[in-house]
């Protein structure tokens, strides 16, 4: 049944993606080209709709695509570092209507799940997919708002706790897995404007809440080895059913715990033409009591210093980020160029350190790369 459904979603979105490609623009740029095709039928997101909690942490049928993004820096007992990464994605397969209403939005879910675990030089990635269901049966995947569950088969993201937090991942896959615990004292972060996070300069966009103050705690299993590890977590919520334009490639997105305890979020969605000061830039600097001090794109200059060959990209292994308007200035490099999600919709995901000079200027993070063709990537 499993690989029923992975022919069936990959052959959905691989039609989307061909529809919407320019005849002379090669397949492989266009890896999330899905995420820029018009969705008639479905709600978009629009600024001034307040974000309502529990109820936003569960599904939302109206929109067409979202997901639950689940990343973590982890150090063993000796210091080493690894990583982890729990997503799941839901895609709409039909607008919804009054009939959908009436029986059950459920069945006309498919959900698509990703885990991967970095280790200090190697990487390991897996994907699933499963239905949504209807009927009385435990589904396969789906999302619970309260208390808090998302699952797809034994990869699971769910509150131990009577609404969100605390919360426990795990999945395993391969020998690989993990079995972590999640818990903070922190509210969630309104990325944007109160939670609608626009992602074209002409408009359009998503909503968009963060937990970037997660402490994480467990283990790791990679091939029979129990691996105690401990640290930092952040989990991103995005829905809305249009997140580029048909102008736009792709993202390079940062998601970076400074050791001042301060977080760093920040992206750029890049244009298709060759003109750097054309891509969209949106960053946002978070104290360690969750205040947000928004950074005025205009002041973000995005350097790339060193690109590697990446299963057949260009890929950009290495930045400088410099932040005048908060006096911030950093590398940020990958902790290994191994870390590519190698599912039927790759792309770069993984590991950074964060070298400056200070606890402001320091740290680890995630970086995720999509929409390379084999282009050297331009600086801004």
């Amino acid at each position: 049944m499993k690989h029923t459904w992975l022919s069936i979603i990959s052959l959905i979105l691989l039609t989307t993606v061909i529809a919407c490609q320019p005849a002379d623009e090669p397949l492989q740029q266009n890896d999330f080209a899905v995420l820029a095709q018009p969705a008639d039928g479905f709600l978009q997101a629009q600024a001034g709709n307040p974000l309502l909690f529990p109820a936003d942490h569960g599904a939302h049928f109206d929109h067409r695509i979202e997901w639950w993004y689940l990343t973590a820096n982890l150090l063993s007992e000796s210091g080493e570092p690894y990583g982890m990464q729990w997503t799941l994605f839901r895609f709409a397969m039909t607008p919804p209507d009054e009939r959908q209403k009436m029986t059950g939005a459920h069945g006309q879910q498919l959900f698509m799940a990703h885990v991967a675990v970095t280790t200090p030089t190697g990487h390991f990635s897996f994907q699933r997919y499963a239905r949504g269901s209807d009927t009385d049966e435990p589904a396969r995947a789906g999302v619970i708002a309260q208390p808090f569950s998302a699952w797809l088969d034994d990869w699971v993201l769910e509150s131990t706790g009577g609404d969100w937090l605390p919360m426990r991942v795990r999945a395993k896959q391969d020998g690989v897995g993990f079995n972590l615990r999640l818990q903070s004292q922190q509210p969630p972060v309104l990325q944007g404007i109160e939670g609608y996070s626009q992602k074209h300069k002409d408009g359009g966009g998503s909503y968009y809440y963060s937990q970037p103050f997660l402490e994480a705690s467990g283990e790791l299993s990679i091939d029979g080895q129990k691996i105690t590890v401990s640290g930092d977590a952040w989990l991103d919520r995005e829905w809305g059913s249009q997140f580029l334009q048909q102008d736009q490639s792709g993202w390079d997105w940062f998601s970076l715990h400074l050791d001042s305890g301060e977080k760093l979020m920040l992206f750029q969605l890049r244009n298709r033409g060759d003109n750097p000061a054309g891509n969209y830039l949106h960053g946002v600097l978070i104290d360690p009591n969750g205040a947000k001090t928004p950074l005025n794109p205009a002041m973000v200059r995005l350097e790339v210093m060193e690109t590697s060959p990446v299963s057949g990209r260009i890929l950009p292994m290495k930045w400088r980020i410099e932040l005048p308007q908060i006096e911030r200035q950093f590398v940020v490099q990958a902790l290994h160029e191994n870390q590519w999600m190698q599912v039927d919709f790759p792309y770069w995901e993984g590991v950074v350190t964060v070298k400056g000079d200070g606890p402001e200027n320091s740290g680890r993070g995630y970086m995720e790369l999509t929409g390379y063709s084999t282009a050297t990537p331009a600086s801004r």
